[in-house]
């Protein structure tokens, strides 16, 4: 299977360069579990849900931690019929048989509780989509519902929900989005925008 994000990183700064190149080493330690690819529009991360997460959300919380307004857009895909598999994207977390929706939300309420806490508040709103099955609404009510019980759910909005809370939460939450919902070896993708110390908080 194939997974991977294309993501952006836009601190609103003058010094943003210096924000984005100072944020850069955060993903050092995961560096020899990914692919990366850069250009003038975006970074590409392919490897395993495991890794692309944790180095996202380090990457923005480094940056975060500049104390500007930051931003990381990301587009996450897994099973994508028109990729290739890669050895690298290899993940027992993906391909397997999938089981009750209960079971499922009940592991990923239990996942975002217990993730290791970072000190960055953050926002967040994503939307998941569920390709290729006649059940898709269900697996996406079913994330809604994990959502709903995962501590950092703020409110629906139209075409997304919004998160709310430390971003080692709210990316373990994305994490389960993408991992639990939607089958196991099937295409999903989430459209993500993660932003913290935004001056028009509300």
């Amino acid at each position: 299977m194939f997974s991977g994000a294309q993501i952006s990183l836009y601190p609103m700064a003058d010094d943003f360069v210096g924000v984005i190149l100072g944020a850069l080493g955060a993903l050092d330690p995961w560096r020899d579990k990914l692919r990366i690819e850069t250009d003038d529009i975006s970074t590409l991360l392919v490897g395993p849900p495991e890794v692309l997460f944790p180095a996202m959300r380090d990457l923005f919380v480094a940056a975060a931690r500049s104390g500007k307004h930051c931003v990381l857009s990301a587009t996450i895909s897994r099973g994508c019929p028109g990729e290739p598999d890669d050895p690298i994207c290899r993940s027992d977390a993906l391909g397997g048989p999938v089981g009750p929706l209960g079971p499922r939300k009940d592991a990923a309420i239990a996942a975002v509780h217990n993730a290791a806490a970072t000190g960055q508040p953050a926002a967040a709103q994503f939307s998941l989509y569920v390709m290729g099955t006649d059940d898709h609404m269900d697996e996406i009510y079913g994330c809604i519902d994990f959502l709903k019980q995962s501590g950092v759910y703020e409110r629906s909005k139209h075409f997304c929900t919004k998160l709310r809370g430390d971003a080692g939460a709210i990316f373990s939450a994305l994490d389960e989005a993408f991992c639990r919902f939607g089958p196991g070896a099937g295409h999903v993708t989430l459209d993500v925008t993660v932003s913290a110390n935004s001056p028009s908080a509300v």
